[in-house]
Order: C-alpha cells, then sequence, then structure tokens
C-alpha cells in the first residue's frame, strides 16, 4: 500500500473517471479571535494498493488537538478494492468534507490516518494568530 495523497485543502472531488481533484492545500490557519470557525475544508485521501491487497480495508480519520482531543468525531469507512487482473495496482479516492469546523485554541492539531487499524500518515495543522 502506498499513500500517494493525504491533504487538507479548500476542496477535493472525485470524477466520474477517477481522477482526485484537489484545490488549495494548506497546513496554517491563522485566526484574530478564538475559538474560530473554518466555514469549509476537506481532506483528501488517494491510496494505490498492490494485487495481494485486494478486498476489504478500513480506514479511520481522527482529528485531534495537541491534547488528544477529538475536533470532530472519529470518521470510520470501509473501502473495497478491486481492479482488473492484468493491473499491477489499484488506487482508492476519497474525500471527507468538513463544513463549519471549529477550532477552540491555538497550537497544532493533527490528522491522524488509519487503515486496517495501523497508523499509516499524519498531517499537522497549526493554528496562529493573526497579529
Amino acid at each position: 500500500m502506498n499513500i500517494e495523497v493525504f491533504s487538507l485543502c479548500d476542496a477535493a472531488t472525485v470524477d466520474v473517471a477517477g481522477k482526485l481533484n484537489v484545490l488549495g492545500a494548506f497546513d496554517t490557519i491563522s485566526a484574530v479571535n478564538m475559538p474560530v470557525v473554518y466555514p469549509q475544508c476537506t481532506i483528501a485521501l488517494r491510496i494505490r494498493f498492490k494485487n495481494i491487497e485486494r478486498g476489504e480495508h478500513k480506514v479511520s480519520v481522527n482529528f485531534v488537538n495537541l491534547d488528544g482531543k477529538h475536533i470532530i468525531p472519529t470518521a470510520n469507512g470501509t473501502i473495497n478494492i478491486n481492479f482488473p487482473d492484468e493491473q499491477r495496482s489499484g488506487s482508492a479516492n476519497l474525500v471527507l468534507n468538513l463544513q463549519m469546523l471549529k477550532l477552540d485554541s491555538y497550537g497544532e492539531c493533527s490528522i491522524d490516518l488509519a487503515i486496517d487499524g495501523r497508523n499509516e500518515a499524519s498531517l499537522p495543522l497549526f493554528i496562529r494568530e493573526k497579529r
């Protein structure tokens, strides 16, 4: 398994041909006051699986502050990987849209990706005071 894209961005879509479209990747939010509500953002993910990894996989995304407090509830899902035998690998795209994301304090947050119960990747989000 290879994580090809794992990004916090302004928006992402998957078209009918399976293309993942990502707009405005970022890792920092500046705010004058706390709490701040970020109107809309997206977690975009593209994972490539090998032939021997076909089948069902459990995916979970945790968005937590440095104290481990959840900013949003854990997003859990299942993906079923199936692709033609003549291909060496296949991919899956996941888009998690977040609306009205409330951030309570300045500092660092973490977006953590687990696949089949194993932590595979982590993204930082820095919340800075705008001066």
